[in-house]
């Protein structure tokens, strides 16, 4: 996010724009991100994953809350459809983001299979960093931005994820969990920053108080219902204050 603006062209050179987004994946979000795998790698041989296994999910599933829940069921001795229920459930969150981001990739000639396979790369630390830089980038090399900047963060945290599984005796229990949350705060952070209206600051806000009190009360279902709620909420407020203001 503190990167240099990336200037205006009217350049499609598809592969100029690619290694720009390479060059993008190397930021101060993709560190923090990073040091969050770091403890998720911790986490996955404590699990008992294999090296394979554990890169092969950061490569497939990508979004690190989606790869917590996993762990966790395998922990837990859950089966293998309760398991993948859980992560399809935990990764419905990504689907407003990628509703967003679509239309700021799609070009004219651009092809439905080229946006679906991006879509993969959708997740928090992607998507802000797109929404921020695409404004930027002409709009039919965005796919190709967009495919260097995804597919730079998942490879570089697979790289992370087998180096750390590797080393993962050498490393304090508290630091893994330490570096874990660095992941929720910069997310919290970066939603804030990046949110064009009030209601998602709104949003936010609800969120941070019904999330403890359904943790309590629907364990399990908590970030679903105070994503529903909170989100469901702002949405009421910003609408009546829109029509306050144009009354």
């Amino acid at each position: 996010m503190t990167d240099e603006a990336i200037p205006s062209s009217d350049s499609t050179d598809y592969l100029h724009w690619y290694l720009k987004g390479v060059r993008g994946a190397f930021s101060v979000p993709a560190l923090i991100l990073a040091s969050a795998f770091i403890g998720f790698a911790g986490l996955a041989k404590e699990a008992g994953l294999t090296l394979v296994q554990t890169v092969f999910m950061t490569a497939v599933i990508w979004a690190l809350p989606a790869k917590v829940v996993l762990v966790g069921a395998i922990i837990a001795g859950n089966s293998l459809p309760a398991a993948a229920f859980a992560v399809a459930l935990s990764s419905v969150r990504l689907a407003p983001m990628v509703v967003a981001l679509v239309p700021e990739l799609r070009a004219e000639k651009t092809r439905s299979w080229v946006l679906y396979f991006l879509s993969h790369f959708v997740a928090v630390t992607s998507w802000v960093l797109a929404m921020d830089r695409l404004r930027h980038v002409p709009r039919q090399a965005r796919t190709a931005y967009y495919g260097g900047l995804g597919g730079t963060l998942v490879l570089i945290n697979m790289i992370v994820v087998a180096v750390v599984f590797l080393l993962a005796e050498t490393l304090p229990p508290t630091a893994s969990a330490a570096l874990f949350l660095l992941t929720p705060m910069y997310f919290l952070t970066s939603l804030w920053g990046s949110a064009r209206e009030r209601a998602g600051h709104v949003a936010m806000v609800f969120g941070l108080v019904l999330g403890p009190v359904f943790h309590v009360y629907l364990p399990g279902f908590d970030l679903l219902a105070a994503g529903l709620i909170g989100g469901g909420g702002a949405y009421l407020i910003h609408r009546f204050r829109r029509k306050g203001a144009s009354a």
